[in-house]
């Protein structure tokens, strides 16, 4: 082996090390939001930003070491695509179920101008 593929397969390594490390990072920050906020709204918030991240991190590890290493990459791109579709549709709908449910806790109409402001 030369050093020229020796030192390219370096980067590739080094550069999906990082990757994992950080996905794994992202990850485990947003296993402690839902562990530790306090309630459903502040919950939701840290497994559909921070994990969807971290793995979203960890499959384009995959992804890549698998590219370089001539077995293909596809179901890491599909599963990825399956994962930053799905997440945010469903925290949507979780969240939508939840002000159904609960009528307190829906925020106040917006301000469309129509009103008449000098009346109070």
């Amino acid at each position: 082996m030369n050093s020229a593929a020796l030192e390219s397969g370096a980067w590739v390594d080094w550069i999906v090390a990082v990757l994992l490390v950080g996905g794994a990072a992202f990850a485990l920050v947003g296993s402690y939001g839902l562990a530790k906020l306090s309630d459903f709204y502040k919950r939701l918030h840290g497994p559909t930003k921070a994990t969807t991240l971290g793995v979203g991190g960890v499959l384009l590890a995959s992804c890549i070491f698998f590219m370089t290493a001539g077995r293909g990459g596809t179901e890491q791109i599909l599963v990825a695509l399956f994962l930053f579709i799905t997440a945010p549709v469903s925290a949507h709908l979780l969240v939508k179920a939840v002000l159904t449910l609960n009528a307190a806790d829906r925020p106040p109409p917006p301000d469309d101008g129509r009103r008449d402001r000098s009346v109070q």
